[in-house]
C-alpha cells in the first residue's frame, strides 16, 4: 500500500489484456477507463487528425445505443464519460458514484466493440472539430507549441497537429474511423484501470465479461526516432497583439534513467511555483511578460522541453536577453548543493499535493502502466527525485546552453 491510500493490484484477463486496480477502501467515487498505445504519432499523412477524430465520434452510436443513449449512460447517475488524445496515448474513462461500475464497463466496452460512426453523426462532428481548429488558431499562446512542433519534429509524424486541419477532416469516414479501432484497440495495446472501493475478485470478474471477449490481434507498428533537425530562430509575424515565443531543445524520452532529472530541472526553471528562475527574473523583477513557463514532453524513444513566454513585443528582445543569461548561467554552472535540496523538496512537495487529486492518480496509474508495464509507488517516485545527485542535475543542466535552443516567435 503506498502512502496515498491505495493498494495497486495488477491483472491480465483470459485475452491478455492487462489492467491495474487502486483500490481505495473510503471511496465514494469510482474511476475507470482504457489507455490505449495509439495516438496522432500513428496516423499515415492521409491519417492526420483520425486518432483525435476517433475520440470525439466513439460517442455517436452503436449497434446498441445511439448517441443521446451514450450520453446520458453515465450522466443519469451522475457521473461523467470523457476522452482525450495525446500524440501517442488515446484514453477513454468514466467518473461515477460507487456502484456503477459494471455499468461504466459494459459502456467503455460497447464503444469500443460495437461504435457503428453513423455518416450524419459523423458530419456534424467534423463541423464541431473545424471550429474546435479555429477557436485554437485564434489563441496563439496554444497555436506556438504546434507551429514549434512542425518545426522541430519537421520529416516525423510527431510533427502533425493532432487535431489534423480541414483538408484532411474531410477526408475522414466511417470506415477509417470503424477501420481505427479494428487496427490499434486490440487487447494487447490497451489497459484497463479502476480506482474505487470495489474488490479485486469481484473487478476482474465484471472486466472479463466485458472486456475479455475480444479477441482481435495486433498489428505490426513502429515507431521511427525523429532525426535531429537543425537548430532554428523563426519570427512569423501574424500581426497579433503580443508577441509569443518558444524555445525548445532535445531532451531524452520517459524511458530514460534522466527523465525525472530534466523534469526537476524544467520545474526550477520555470515551473509552476512563482519563484522559477525565469517567473522571478522576467515577471517579478521586470515586468516583462504576462506568464512564462517551462515543462517538459517525453515520448517513447524522444523528448523536448520547452520554455514559452508571451510579453509585447517591445519586451521581446530583454526576455530574449534574459532567457540567455539564466539558461547560460545554470547550465554553464549548474546549481550548488543546497539550491538542488531545496528545489528538490519544493518539487516533491509540489508533486505530493498533486497526488490529492484521485481523478489525476486514476488516470496516472493507467497511462504508466501502458508505458511501463507498472505503476510506482510514490513512495518510489518520491525516492528517484530525492536520490537526484549534484552530477546528475549539472550534467542535464548543461545541455541546455542557450545556443543549444530552438526559437520560434509569434507577433
Amino acid at each position: 500500500m503506498d502512502s496515498m491510500n491505495a493498494d495497486v493490484t495488477y491483472f491480465t484477463l483470459s485475452n491478455g489484456m492487462r489492467g491495474v486496480h487502486l483500490s481505495h477502501a473510503a471511496g465514494s467515487v469510482d474511476y475507470f477507463g482504457v489507455c490505449v498505445n495509439i495516438g496522432s504519432r500513428d496516423e499515415t499523412v492521409a491519417e492526420h487528425g483520425l486518432a483525435h477524430f476517433v475520440e470525439h465520434t466513439i460517442f455517436k452510436g452503436t449497434r446498441r445505443r445511439r448517441s443521446w443513449h451514450i450520453l446520458n449512460r453515465m450522466e443519469r447517475v451522475g457521473g461523467e464519460l470523457n476522452a482525450f488524445t495525446t500524440k501517442e496515448e488515446t484514453v477513454v474513462y468514466t467518473i461515477a458514484p460507487c456502484g456503477h461500475l459494471d455499468r461504466a464497463a459494459e459502456l467503455i466496452a460497447d464503444l469500443i466493440a460495437n461504435s457503428t460512426f453513423p455518416a450524419d453523426e459523423i458530419d456534424r462532428e467534423r463541423d464541431v472539430i473545424e471550429d474546435e481548429i479555429s477557436s485554437y488558431l485564434d489563441t496563439p499562446s496554444e497555436a506556438v507549441y504546434d507551429e514549434f512542433d512542425e518545426l522541430f519534429f519537421a520529416g516525423s509524424s510527431l510533427a502533425h497537429n493532432i487535431l489534423g486541419d480541414a483538408r484532411s477532416l474531410s477526408q475522414l469516414d466511417s470506415s477509417a474511423c470503424r477501420s481505427w479501432l479494428d487496427r490499434y484497440f486490440t487487447p494487447g495495446e490497451m489497459v484497463i484501470f479502476y480506482a474505487g472501493s470495489a474488490s479485486t475478485k469481484r473487478v476482474c470478474a465484471m472486466l472479463e465479461k466485458h472486456f475479455g471477449v475480444m479477441d482481435h490481434g495486433d498489428v505490426d507498428r513502429c515507431r521511427h526516432i525523429p532525426a535531429e533537425q537543425p537548430r532554428f530562430e523563426i519570427v512569423r509575424d501574424n500581426s497579433l497583439h503580443q508577441t509569443h515565443t518558444v524555445w525548445g531543445v532535445r531532451i531524452p524520452g520517459f524511458h530514460s534513467p534522466d527523465s525525472h532529472v530534466y523534469s526537476l530541472l524544467s520545474n526550477i526553471i520555470g515551473g509552476p511555483g512563482m519563484n522559477s528562475l525565469l517567473n522571478v527574473e522576467m515577471r517579478e523583477r521586470r515586468g516583462l511578460v504576462y506568464t512564462v513557463e517551462a515543462s517538459t514532453a517525453g515520448y517513447t524513444d524522444c523528448g523536448v522541453l520547452t520554455v514559452y513566454y508571451g510579453c509585447d513585443d517591445e519586451s521581446n528582445l530583454r526576455c530574449r536577453e534574459v532567457m540567455q543569461r539564466v539558461l547560460g548561467k545554470i547550465a554553464a554552472e549548474g546549481i550548488s548543493p543546497r539550491k538542488l535540496e531545496e528545489a528538490k523538496r519544493q518539487y516533491m512537495g509540489q508533486l505530493t499535493v498533486a497526488a490529492e487529486n484521485r481523478e489525476q492518480r486514476a488516470l496516472s496509474a493507467g497511462r504508466r502502466m501502458l508505458v511501463y508495464g507498472r505503476v510506482a509507488s510514490f513512495e518510489e517516485r518520491m525516492s528517484r527525485i530525492a536520490s537526484i545527485t549534484l552530477a546528475q542535475f549539472n550534467d542535464a543542466a548543461a545541455r541546455l546552453m542557450p545556443d543549444s535552443f530552438s526559437i520560434l516567435t509569434l507577433k
